[in-house]
């Protein structure tokens, strides 16, 4: 029974969130100016290391999602500036004995997707474990249990290439945390149906001297030579590569074909070059900012001499700058403007795509109900806490935009003291407002913790007690990630909590604002909450 109750909750999620909010506009971000032209980032969310693919006129990207579950996002546009959340490829993190803990900066790191002969394929790399295959007739699924395609550890970002001579190759890179070296490319041959590499690794570029914390491959075949798409110098200080040969495996010629340049987009790198059917090149690339996490922007890209230029080359140097604003990609069509689902209503038996767990969820951590809320048990987690770092039953998005405020409205059934219900904005430092059981009554907190990732306490700077139910929580996020906190017992008036949050991001990803219900006391009968409703919105 406790089986189906998970599988039915995760079939809620991964379903399509277009039915739900298929009008519903972003309050705080919407990247299509609706006058032809659009602004970066197209995606103002955490939605890293992008790649993208055309498939006749639709365009599908995935996405890093890390220890977040459900993972690997699916993302869909019609014209690559108006994206919406429509699924997940990985409804658990495998191998689920190692995932029914939270793993911070583990799970899916950059994936790449493909179409070959009617079929998606989706490859991904667990940094512990080694590269993954998963595959689907539909881009709705069902994707196939993803398969071990090579093991190994600090295997990462790879991608694959079909050949005209019918071989296949994989081209990735190495995390130096787990191979203990890094900065360098290899090329693999893989069998036929691409599920398993049957050649050894040649390292068909050394970006020590040049090109430090070289990663993030993307290998293409265009006009007879061999292209390689990556970045180094790190994410937030890096620039673009194209590396360019004749033969697969080199010796390939190198070119940086982007960088910050005067703009403000800072290490402009890791994406994915797409052609439109009417024959524009683009590139899809990350902007990282820090709590805000690795926001997705879109590129204009052209060919000159061979090689790539990404963003505009003002200078003619063949090294292009990323645009803070541009026409849009020519469709021959028009095409509503949309944006990722945000705030959610739990007015439907699936709660939004936005939501992910910390880790594979239980049963208990949340249901769906026909009365129009979301119930969250107070659940005691299995191994002792002294913070929310390690908390798997941490329900939350990503961060929508620079500034933006998120309200939820609650009630509470506690039955044990300590038994908590909270909004909370998280990365390795957070903060939460919430409403615990004392010995006394129920009353509103704001704690915060500093170093969580490092097992800091909690301190809890702020307690009132209430005389009812219900409340309304929120937080208001605005330049550089700072945020207050507020609270209201009506839903009209907010009582502001003194003293500034700067968030913070968490493992390789950004910030996040979510919902919890916990306890500290394993019961047969446990308290619980009713999420009214989670909305995003203007400060």
């Amino acid at each position: 029974m406790n089986r189906i109750i998970i599988l039915f909750f995760l079939l809620s999620l991964s379903q399509s969130a277009v039915a739900q909010n298929s009008n519903e506009l972003s309050k705080v971000w919407v990247a299509d100016n609706g006058d032809g032209t659009y602004k970066n980032p197209v995606i103002h969310a955490d939605y890293s290391d992008p790649d993208v693919i055309r498939v006749g006129e639709d365009y599908y990207m995935v996405a890093s999602s890390f220890n977040a579950v459900p993972g690997l996002p699916i993302l869909h546009s019609k014209d690559m500036v108006n994206w919406q959340l429509i699924g997940h490829a990985l409804q658990r993190q495998v191998p689920e004995k190692d995932f029914d803990k939270v793993q911070h900066g583990g799970g899916v790191w950059a994936p790449a997707i493909r179409y070959h002969k009617n079929e998606f394929y989706i490859f991904y790399p667990d940094p512990d474990q080694g590269i993954f295959l998963t595959k689907a007739k539909n881009i709705n699924g069902p994707w196939c249990k993803p398969l071990l395609v090579e093991a190994g550890q600090g295997l990462i970002d790879p991608c694959p290439l079909w050949d005209y001579n019918g071989k296949v190759y994989l081209v990735h890179a190495y995390a130096g945390s787990r191979a203990g070296f890094k900065s360098i490319l290899v090329i693999k041959e893989m069998n036929a149906t691409a599920d398993k590499v049957i050649g050894n690794a040649v390292m068909v570029f050394d970006g020590h001297k040049t090109d430090p914390t070289l990663e993030g491959p993307k290998i293409y075949k265009h006009n007879g030579y061999y292209y390689i798409f990556a970045p180094a110098g790190g994410v937030s200080t890096g620039w673009q590569l194209a590396l360019k040969s004749k033969n697969i495996y080199g010796p390939y010629e190198r070119r940086v074909v982007m960088s910050q340049g005067s703009t403000f987009i800072n290490g402009p790198h890791q994406g994915a070059w797409v052609t439109t059917s009417k024959g524009e090149d683009w590139f899809f690339h990350f902007q990282d900012k820090d709590a805000y996490g690795r926001i997705v922007h879109l590129q204009p890209m052209a060919w000159k001499n061979d090689w790539p230029v990404i963003g505009i080359d003002k200078d003619g140097d063949g090294i292009g700058e990323p645009v803070a604003t541009h026409k849009k990609p020519f469709t021959g069509k028009v095409f509503p403007v949309n944006t990722i689902v945000e705030s959610d209503e739990f007015n439907k038996p699936s709660p939004g795509l936005q939501w992910q767990w910390q880790a594979d969820p239980q049963p208990g951590w949340a249901f769906p109900t026909s009365e129009g809320h979301l119930t969250m048990f107070c659940i005691c987690p299995r191994d002792s806490l002294n913070n929310y770092w390690m908390l798997p039953n941490l329900l939350s998005q990503k961060l929508p935009a620079e500034n933006f405020n998120a309200i939820t409205r609650l009630s509470f059934y506690p039955k044990n003291n300590n038994d908590r219900t909270g909004l909370i904005l998280f990365g390795t430092d957070y903060a939460f407002v919430s409403l615990v059981k004392k010995d006394s009554g129920v009353f509103i907190t704001y704690n915060t913790c500093i170093g969580a990732e490092k097992n800091k306490p909690e301190n809890e700077l702020f307690v009132k007690k209430i005389t009812g139910k219900d409340a309304w929580l929120k937080v208001a996020v605005t330049t550089n990630a700072v945020a207050t906190f507020s609270f209201s017992e009506d839903g009209k008036t907010f009582i502001t909590i003194p003293g500034e949050f700067r968030a913070a991001p968490g493992k390789w990803v950004g910030a996040k604002v979510g919902l919890f219900s916990t306890s500290t006391v394993k019961t047969n009968d446990a308290g619980y909450s009713e999420i009214d409703w989670f909305r995003i919105g203007k400060n």
